[in-house]
């Protein structure tokens, strides 16, 4: 039995698989609450004590009655950061939180960013180096935030939200270079902590965790086993990202299979061999758990819908709101940046919209629009993704998208080729129960976990031609937004 605890931007969850069987046996998840928020949801913060309880109190449940727990495996989110230090001995009998952790919402570095964008050479080096754009959702720009802001960063020690858990549990604090290429803080090339990036952001390696990865694993303390209710000594592994951990649990580390996950915010992702980066800078590139991810990431997608169906239909069931087809020629044109912009633009400021919206439109023609706008965004992502990483031999659905039929119809009709349809919940967590499993011995390596496919949608390609025509005029008011 491997358990699998994760930290997400929302929730807490916890996974107990059978590696023996090879199947989820159980699994329990829990919205943080308003505990876990210090500020309102929008300022993007935790209260990363929060975080950790509701964690460990899954762990605690998902594990009553259970014996011989193997392992342990973290999974938290590629962009989180909270800043810790001496403390009175606490819970964590060592260092405490100084600070929120600051997650990809959190807008305190958009000032930052939008002023070291002006300099086109620096953004530019700086990408080649980590992967990442000069945006307010990576953690190297909030630390830098923090320190304009006069934080002292002398004895504090920098860890993502899911590194803090593994302190917790191991009284030892280590990082991966994983996570933190999510963060801005890696180098691409020496995989290892990008001095320039620290140097500038007022940081020094003895701030920094140890890197370390799932290979190495320490054993739960006795504060540990006391937190989760297990026998002290059970391997521990050091926490990785969701996104690379949907790729792991996808069974795509193996070339050639891109993974499309739709929750809410969504990302096109492709392992590879060596870092790509765009001419454009459109894409990023951050480590994988074997090599690298390109990838593609936007901030609006099934929280956009969750949005426009609360806002026209709060009392209607989203199959009854989606109980007709959408009529694709009477449907105004929705750019779905309300939660601002990641790729292709990086425009922190970026707003959305509905655009050629008249009288003549219906609530349910506004909410396809959004669908239709989420898609079309980021259909401009694979757009750049395969310039830069090529097209991929398979593209590998998940999330939030496959409770819709029409919504991945439209899916397979725009990109205008078949849809793999993996309908695996919770499948970061399986990805930190595939690295265990590795470390158990019950698979040789990662790379060889596959999945079933449970359907493939095939495109309507005279929808497909509607579409691309809509996507064009789409495109047109894509550059007229600032």
């Amino acid at each position: 039995m491997i358990l699998a605890l994760e930290a997400s931007t929302t929730s807490a969850k916890a996974l107990l698989y059978n590696a023996a069987a090879n199947k989820v046996e159980r699994v329990v998840s829990e919205p943080y609450g308003e505990t876990a928020w210090p500020e309102k949801v929008a300022g993007g913060l935790h209260d990363p004590r929060a975080v950790a309880a509701c964690a460990f109190k899954l762990g605690r449940q998902v594990c009553e009655g259970v014996n011989g727990i193997e392992a342990v495996a973290l999974c938290g989110t590629f962009h989180s950061v909270l800043v810790a230090g001496a403390g009175n001995g606490g819970a964590s009998g060592g260092i405490e939180p100084l600070t929120p952790t600051y997650t990809w919402m959190s807008p305190i570095a958009e000032n930052v960013t939008a002023r070291l964008r002006k300099d086109q050479s620096w953004t530019n080096e700086y990408y080649r180096r980590t992967g990442c754009m000069v945006h307010a959702l990576y953690p190297a720009f909030q630390l830098l935030r923090l320190r304009e802001d006069g934080f002292n960063f002398r004895d504090a020690r920098v860890m993502s939200e899911s590194g803090y858990l593994f302190y917790l549990l191991t009284g030892i604090h280590r990082e991966t270079a994983c996570t933190n290429s999510g963060g801005g803080l890696i180098n691409l090339q020496s995989r290892g902590w990008d001095e320039e990036t620290l140097a500038f952001a007022g940081l020094k390696n003895e701030n920094m965790g140890t890197l370390t990865d799932y290979r190495s694993p320490l054993p739960l303390s006795h504060q540990g086993a006391g937190l989760l209710g297990l026998p002290e000594g059970i391997p521990v592994l050091p926490s990785y990202p969701d996104g690379a951990l949907n790729q792991t649990g996808a069974g795509a580390l193996r070339k050639g299979v891109m993974t499309f996950s739709m929750g809410t915010s969504a990302a096109l992702r492709l392992s590879t061999e060596k870092p790509l980066v765009s001419d454009t800078r459109s894409t990023w590139c951050y480590l994988s758990p074997s090599a690298y991810l390109a990838g593609a990431a936007v901030s609006g997608a099934c929280n956009c819908v969750d949005w426009i169906k609360n806002a026209l239909f709060p009392l209607t069931s989203y199959a009854n709101v989606e109980s007709e087809k959408p009529n694709y020629q009477n449907m105004p044109y929705f750019l779905p940046f309300i939660f601002g912009e990641r790729c292709p633009g990086w425009n922190d400021n970026r707003r959305g919209g509905f655009h050629a919206l008249s009288s003549a439109h219906t609530p349910k023609d506004m909410y396809y629009s959004v669908l239709e706008g989420v898609l079309f965004n980021l259909y401009q992502c694979y757009e750049a993704l395969t310039v830069t990483a090529g097209a991929p031999e398979q593209i590998q659905l998940s999330g939030g998208i496959l409770n819709s039929p029409h919504w991945k119809e439209m899916c397979a009709s725009l990109f205008g080729r078949d849809i793999h349809c993996a309908k695996i919940p919770h499948v970061s967590l399986i990805g930190g129960a595939v690295l265990a499993m590795e470390v158990c011995g019950y698979i040789s390596k990662k790379e060889d976990y596959k999945i079933d496919i449970n359907e493939v949608i095939h495109p309507n390609m005279d929808e497909h031609k509607i579409l691309a025509g809509r996507y064009t005029k789409y495109k047109e008011y894509y550059g007229l937004l600032c």
